[in-house]
């Protein structure tokens, strides 16, 4: 009964998905090509949705990975690790997300917010993990980094939107004087 070692890898989450209540992709990350297709990526989260969202529970084992989950009003958040991943790490990351996405929608995580603040979302995944490995588990320093990435990207990386609400407040503010 030799169980084989497994070498420690500082790449513990598979994935971070947001599903709304029908199980459709909101927001989609993955990390790995466990999934390798869109198609195949669908089928999982549909699967990982009809699952989990009339449980109460907070983890899953489902397809050979760990699955940490939370649902709020109408949205389901998971973290998606190995099967051999530790639970409460990606527990961290998932608590991490849902505490920075609650700060920066001022408690009010639901649809139509988030779609409202999806730079946010980006921001603030990009913040806590990157290519599986968890940068940051403070929600704190996500909300604090993700406002500072908003108030001082230079002008040539700045969206065509956020240009022109810039240079309205610029002008609004140059006509109050």
């Amino acid at each position: 009964m030799d169980s084989p070692i497994l070498e420690p890898s500082l790449h513990t989450v598979k994935a971070v998905l947001i599903l709304d209540n029908d199980g459709d992709r909101l927001y989609a990350k993955y990390y790995d090509d466990t999934y390798p297709t869109v198609k195949e990526q669908k089928a999982f989260e549909k699967n990982i949705f009809n699952k989990t969202h009339r449980t109460d529970s907070e983890i899953a084992l489902l397809e050979g990975l760990t699955v940490v989950y939370k649902s709020n009003i109408d949205l389901f958040f998971y973290v998606i690790g190995s099967s051999h991943e530790n639970e409460l790490m990606l527990m961290a990351v998932l608590n991490c997300l849902f505490d920075s996405l609650s700060q920066m929608l001022r408690k009010n995580v639901e649809r139509r917010a988030l779609l409202e603040n999806m730079e946010g979302l980006f921001l603030a995944v990009d913040e806590i993990v990157d290519g599986g490995v968890i940068l940051e588990s403070d929600p704190q320093q996500v909300v604090h980094r993700v406002a500072l990435r908003g108030d001082d990207v230079p002008l040539t990386e700045q969206t065509v939107t956020q240009v022109l609400q810039s240079a309205k407040e610029q002008i609004k503010w140059s006509l109050l004087r």
